[in-house]
Parts: C-alpha cells; structure tokens; sequence
C-alpha cells in the first residue's frame, strides 16, 4: 500500500481508517473502497480527538489494547462504525520492519480479512469489573509477597511456617512475643508492619469482594454462571466482564479455544497430532476455570470417601482423574465446564451436571 495525497479532497473519498493508537502520537490511515491506502495524518492526542467529529461515518480499525475501548467508545457517538481486531492476529500483517505507518497498514489489510473476529466494545461497567479485578490481584500479589519475605526471614532464626496464608500471623505473632528467641528487635518491629500490610492487603480483598458481590445483585448472567460447580463470586464476574455476549461463539469448543483450554494441534495431510492446550486467550480468566475445576475435583474425591451421591460430571471426573492424573481431569474438567457454561447460555438454561451429549450416550 502506497499514501496518494493527504490533501482535504482525497481524504474525503476514504471510506475506511485505521489508526494506531499510543500514548501521545497517533497514525492514521485512511483507505478507498477498495483498502488503498489515500491519505495519512500523524496527530497529537488533542488534534486526535477532534478529528473525526463532524465527518462523514467511517469504518474505525484498531487493535484492541490499552484504550482501545474508550476511543471506540467515543467514535461510535460520533456516528462511526469501529471494529476492534485482536492484536495478534494483525502482527503477521504488517509487512517488513515495525513502524507506526507500517503497523496501521497492517490494520488495513487484516480489517479485509474475515476469519478474524472482532473484539466487542466493552461498556464502562464491564472495564469497571474487571479494573475491580486487577485491582485485587495487585492486593492479592502483595500479600504473596509480603507472606514470602516474613517466611524466608524467620526461616533463618529457625521458625517454620506451615504451608497456607491463614497460618503466617500466629506463627509469627507467636515468634514476636517470645523474647527468648534470637530475633533482634529492630526486626521483630519490621516484621510486625510486615503483618500489619498483610492485613491491610487482605482487608482491600474483601471490600473488593463486596463489591463486585453488590455487581452481581444486578448482573443476571453472572447469576446464572454461578450455578455451575466451580464457578464462583470472582470467577463469574470476571467471565461476564471479559466475555461480555456468548453468542459471538458459534459454539461451546470456540468459546473454550477462546480461553486457551483445547489441545494445540499439529495437523498435515493425513496425520493429526493433539498436543497441550494452547494457552492462548485470556490467561486470567483460564487459570479461574482451572482453579475452579480442581476445587469441584477435590471436592468431588471427598464426595465419594464420605459416600455421597455423585452427579454425572463428578463420576466422570474422578474416572478421568484416575486414567491421566488430578492435573489433566483438572484442566479437562476446566474445559468441559466453559462448553457447558456456553451452551446453557446458548439455549438459555440453568448449568445441569447431570448433562449427557449425544456422543456420551450409550449406543442402542
């Protein structure tokens, strides 16, 4: 693709723009019926965000990353249709070395292909989520952290913390008030600010919690999401947030390759090769699913020693975990969960996991 003219005329005939968004400085391109590229403009963020008002609708291409939805957002106010392209489908597009003008190209020419689906606009409230979310993993990663200093600390004074979050403060309380010990005390006070942030970051968890608990009182969706075994308060929010409408999935196997939880094939000719899962997608939501089904798996092994009925799903998960090992039932179960949450979206049903496919009834 070459650029014409970036005369006002020329760039009147374009019917199409993609821009590549940054921080201060972004390139436009503007393109024909035809995706030639006509005209390009290098603006500052003021000049970039009066340009499009008054104009004729055009058709907005730009990879969905940092403020991609607030743009998107305000150029659909302004009457312009804007699709949002995952960024690393429009990477294998852009041709010879990466530039600004060589990356908005590439915008262009993946706009034209339609294997690629577009990224859906999210709404403020759903960037509110899952900013609530992020939120909490910062708290939850400072807590891990500040855990892991007071452990690694005690250790050489001889003191051994027990595995789990909720043993640290009276094993370190119990530490600080024994003045026979060889602690010195400008550690000992050190070590208690170290407990009070602990404290502090697990208090800016549960308030986060509230509120995305208020969030759920007026959320339908990720009400009915949390029906299904493994599927909690952070888990159900996050997936309502993240994925937003279901049925842009063409079905449940699309939506679980979304979240990276099918096998990465290797495939030619006559040969098919099933590998690990992909892992691609979104990372946040997959690891909730996996934590999820390994919780109902656990949950599903103490079942059965107490002797409790099982439903289907855990009958098959407790087989499959018995033939591969607890990790893959996990993930397996991890994946089987997203395509049931898909179809009882789908067909707007309850989760039931007592479900039975077609390919898993028996024959006759």
């Amino acid at each position: 693709m070459h650029a014409t003219s970036k005369s006002p005329a020329v760039e009147s005939s374009a019917v199409m723009l993609a821009v590549d968004l940054a921080n201060d400085v972004f390139e436009l391109a503007f393109a024909d019926g035809s995706g030639r590229i006509v005209a390009r403009k290098r603006l500052r963020r003021g000049a970039f965000a009066q340009c499009l008002e008054n104009r004729t609708p055009l058709r907005i291409v730009m990879e969905a990353c940092g403020s991609a939805h607030a743009w998107a957002r305000r150029f659909a106010r302004q009457g312009h249709d804007v699709r949002l392209l995952p960024a690393q489908h429009v990477r294998p597009y852009v041709r010879r070395n990466k530039t600004d003008r060589a990356d908005a190209a590439g915008l262009l020419e993946a706009a034209r292909c339609g294997d690629i689906r577009p990224v859906p606009v999210k709404t403020p409230e759903q960037q509110g989520t899952q900013g609530l979310h992020r939120v909490r993993e910062h708290h939850k990663a400072e807590r891990t952290a500040a855990i892991n200093t007071v452990r690694g600390l005690l250790r050489e004074f001889g003191f051994a913390i027990p595995a789990g979050a909720d043993k640290v403060r009276p094993a370190v309380l119990a530490a600080l008030e024994d003045a026979d010990n060889d602690i010195p005390m400008a550690l000992r006070h050190a070590l208690a600010g170290m407990l009070d942030r602990i404290t502090a970051c697990q208090d800016a968890m549960a308030g986060i919690e509230k509120q995305l608990a208020e969030i759920v009182q007026g959320d339908t969706r990720s009400q009915r999401l949390m029906t299904a075994s493994g599927v909690g308060l952070i888990t159900a929010t996050a997936m309502s947030a993240g994925i937003g409408d279901f049925a842009r999935f063409p079905s449940g196997r699309h939506f679980a390759s979304a979240l990276g939880l099918t096998p990465r094939e290797y495939s030619s000719g006559g040969s098919r090769k099933l590998g690990r899962i992909s892992k691609r997608g979104d990372v946040y939501l997959r690891t909730l699913l996996i934590h999820g089904a390994r919780s109902a798996l656990m949950a599903a092994h103490r079942a059965q020693k107490r002797g409790q009925p099982l439903d289907h799903t855990q009958h098959w998960a407790l087989a499959l975990a018995e033939r591969k090992g607890h990790n893959k039932a996990a993930v397996a179960l991890a994946n089987k969960t997203a395509r049931r949450l898909w179809a009882a979206e789908h067909h707007g049903t309850s989760f039931d996991p007592d479900h039975v496919s077609q390919r898993e009834q028996p024959a006759g």
